[in-house]
């Protein structure tokens, strides 16, 4: 008797295959992740007069302000230097963790807007 539909009995084999990558997908994705969350970002801003860190996770881990850029009369500027160096640093972990996730996943778009 002829086989129907070209289909004999590889269909199982191959979804368990598809499963065991997507596996190791994600657990090379958590395994990315957690090294980036632990990674360090930094921003540098208005020559060298506010340094910012932060972490993967997008949490400010230090904040320098160089002690001559603090000026009683002018705190404005120094507040907007803050601001920027730390957007900045978070721009940098951001595009830091898309790029190696986009490295893993072939650049397919993943759910929620990640990577």
């Amino acid at each position: 008797m002829a086989k129907r539909g070209g289909f004999s009995g590889g269909m199982p084999n191959n979804m368990n295959n598809l499963m065991k990558q997507a596996q190791k997908m994600q657990s090379k994705m958590a395994d990315i992740q957690e090294e980036l969350d632990a990674k360090e970002f930094e921003a540098i801003v208005g020559g060298g007069v506010v340094k910012a860190i932060v972490t993967g996770k997008k949490v400010l881990k230090s904040l320098t302000i160089d002690p001559d850029a603090v000026d009683p009369d002018d705190v404005e500027m120094l507040e907007d230097l803050i601001i920027v160096a730390v957007n900045q640093a978070i721009k940098t972990a951001d595009e830091t963790v898309n790029q190696e996730m986009s490295k893993l996943t072939g650049g397919m778009g993943m759910p929620g807007g990640m990577f």
